[in-house]
């Protein structure tokens, strides 16, 4: 039996986004021109000719629209660039490529996942691609520029893409419990850099969302319409607990989703807005 693709023909700029991931650049994983062609023998591929000294992109995405009308063999490349076999000299890259290849091929109607390491395909709905994008607000401020630690704004940043793809697979509590997640993150990361004395000797770990949420509003780091919604978002977090849940006898939905994502994107942008008044 042919093995079937949730790929279609995919668009003529997406097979250039891809060409561009592919080659990676100072941002993402960096293949040099013998590299690429090593890459889709590894993918999978037949008769790869070699590199010739051409362009990196130009000689990639050449490749690529070869195979255009053949979705099996495109689909075996984007698989390997979501296996970790492929990054084992640095492994940190796996996460950003799969993120950014995401980011372009959510508008094809399918996603790359790698649970457990086992990367795959699997259909989403496009209209998703961009959860609260078209709400009234837009998410304007960088993990990085709120948080100084690199590694906890990586992690977090890892959550909220985390959360993106529960929306766009419909897990609605998962995406909401993601959301509360990171929003926690963000606050205490954000008092004990900017004034851990208002935790108050208290240990990052036992301090509270609901206690979070306070200090960053009495500080003036987020407005009072903010705090307000933050509390409602917290509550649909504690649905981590399923009895929790069961009380509220309410699921999360993607309506609920749709009303949490710009509440986090207000937080995010408030506490970058009062970025140069903290000291």
């Amino acid at each position: 039996m042919t093995p079937q693709s949730p790929l279609g023909i995919l668009d003529a700029n997406t097979l250039e986004e891809l060409a561009r991931v592919i080659c990676g650049d100072e941002h993402l994983y960096y293949r040099k021109g013998y590299e690429i062609a090593r890459f889709l023998k590894h993918a999978g591929w037949q008769r790869v000719p070699e590199y010739d000294g051409e362009y990196r992109k130009e000689w990639t995405l050449a490749r690529l629209t070869e195979h255009r009308e053949d979705p099996i063999e495109l689909e075996k490349v984007l698989l390997r660039l979501a296996d970790p076999r492929e990054y084992l000299d640095e492994p940190d890259q796996l996460p950003a490529v799969i993120s950014a290849v995401n980011g372009f091929l959510i508008h094809e109607g399918v996603r790359l996942e790698n649970p457990g390491g086992r990367p795959r395909l699997i259909a989403c709905d496009p209209s998703l691609a961009h959860p609260g994008s078209q709400g009234p607000v837009e998410l304007r401020a960088a993990m990085t520029d709120l948080i100084s630690d690199q590694k906890m704004a990586r992690l977090l940043q890892h959550r909220l893409d985390e959360a993106r793809t529960c929306y766009a697979n419909g897990a609605h509590v998962a995406a909401v419990i993601m959301l509360g997640s990171l929003l926690e993150g963000v606050l205490v990361h954000v008092v004990q850099e900017r004034d851990v004395s208002l935790l108050c000797n208290k240990s990052p770990d036992k301090v509270s969302l609901e206690t979070l949420i306070k200090i960053c509003h009495d500080a003036g780091w987020i407005g009072a319409d903010v705090e307000r919604f933050c509390h409602e978002l917290r509550r649909y977090r504690n649905f981590v607990h399923p009895r929790a849940e069961i009380r509220e006898a309410h699921t999360p939905d993607r309506d609920t989703l749709d009303m949490c994502w710009p509440v986090v994107n207000a937080v995010l942008n408030d506490i970058a807005d009062s970025q140069s008044t903290a000291a």
